[in-house]
């Protein structure tokens, strides 16, 4: 049996997505497996035991690219296509590959493309956030695959595990901050608030502080580290790419970030986390796996879900303070 799983855009959906694709794989465990998203996905998903196949998809590829990608893959989803991406695009994408059978959720005016379009979580009628490996997880029982309750899994290649841990020995608890979030500036806390935070951890705790950024947040690595009084390391090995950062994250004693991607990796290696989250609803991402704690302030406003603040304050944002979240992190490491 071949089995094609369309896989989330995002990093941190993508991890929330691994619980789905393990049960999908052990309920057919004679299958062949293959995962299709972007080239940051699948790399991602590099060393997961359970993927037979990894297919990158060109960023933002045209509909004459995505018909070449979809001959390239109609072996992969020969039998079925499992359509994880909630837009339409996504399901189309599975009807060019044309797999006996496509299952998704059904939204965005596209059940006609697929064969089994499963309802979508709703309250009083409307289309409701819920935990989104929750969401995948329900759509693949559809196929009979049940939930195994291990939760979020993510791979890394032992040898550079090994030589992160080794380049990262040293006195003081080893936290990391993580100060991005593709999704926009509101899901942002501030970066002199990211430097502050350090300073406070490295004086009350001995902290060493690590500063992760990515392809594109040059700028904002660069102001930060200017901000902080103390000096904040690099990851290392970091022309490995995103095995790199999953052995960094797999090596922490705490990871403090936006609610972006790093924080389902933490999860998926049961690192503590301490989130701070803004714009975006905590019912889409609460994890009974998650080991931290989840700073917010429950504004009126909040979760408006924009990426950037409609009323142009990020009060949501600047009211946490780095002493709050100082404490809080000194209470996770205790």
């Amino acid at each position: 049996m071949n089995i094609l799983v369309l896989a989330p855009n995002w990093l941190g959906d993508a991890a929330m997505a691994t619980p789905a694709m393990r049960v999908l794989k052990q309920h057919y465990p004679d299958s062949c497996l293959t995962v299709a998203g972007p080239a940051g996905v699948c790399a991602l998903l590099e060393d997961a035991p359970w993927i037979d196949a990894l297919h990158p998809i060109p960023a933002k590829a045209g509909f004459s690219a995505l018909r070449r990608e979809a001959s390239l893959l109609k072996d992969a989803g020969g039998d079925l296509v499992v359509v994880l991406p909630h837009s339409f695009r996504a399901a189309l994408f599975a009807r060019l590959i044309g797999g006996k059978e496509r299952l998704g959720y059904k939204r965005n005016g596209r059940s006609f493309l697929l064969t089994r379009a499963v309802e979508p979580y709703r309250e009083n009628g409307h289309i409701t956030p819920v935990y989104m490996s929750r969401e995948y997880l329900d759509l693949v029982a559809q196929t009979g695959a049940v939930d195994d309750r291990k939760g979020l899994e993510l791979g890394v290649p032992v040898e550079l595990l090994e030589k992160v841990r080794v380049e990262l020995q040293g006195e003081g608890p080893l936290i990391a901050l993580a100060p991005g979030a593709a999704f926009g500036p509101s899901k942002q806390w501030m970066p002199r608030a990211f430097a502050e935070t350090a300073d406070l951890l490295a004086e009350a705790k001995g902290a060493r502080c690590l500063l992760i950024t990515g392809p594109g947040e040059e700028a904002l690595d660069k102001e930060i580290r200017e901000l902080a009084r103390t000096p904040l390391l690099p990851i290392p090995c970091k022309e490995a790419g995103l095995a790199s950062l999953k052995a960094v994250i797999a090596s922490l004693d705490l990871l403090i970030c936006n609610d972006s991607g790093p924080r389902h990796m933490a999860v998926a290696f049961q690192t503590p986390v301490l989130c701070i989250m803004g714009s975006t609803s905590p019912r889409y991402t609460d994890s009974p796996y998650e080991k931290g704690l989840v700073i917010r302030e429950p504004l009126p406003c909040s979760p408006c879900q924009k990426p950037v603040c409609p009323l142009g304050h990020h009060l949501c944002m600047r009211l946490i303070t780095p002493a709050r979240v100082s404490r809080a992190a000194e209470e996770l490491l205790a």
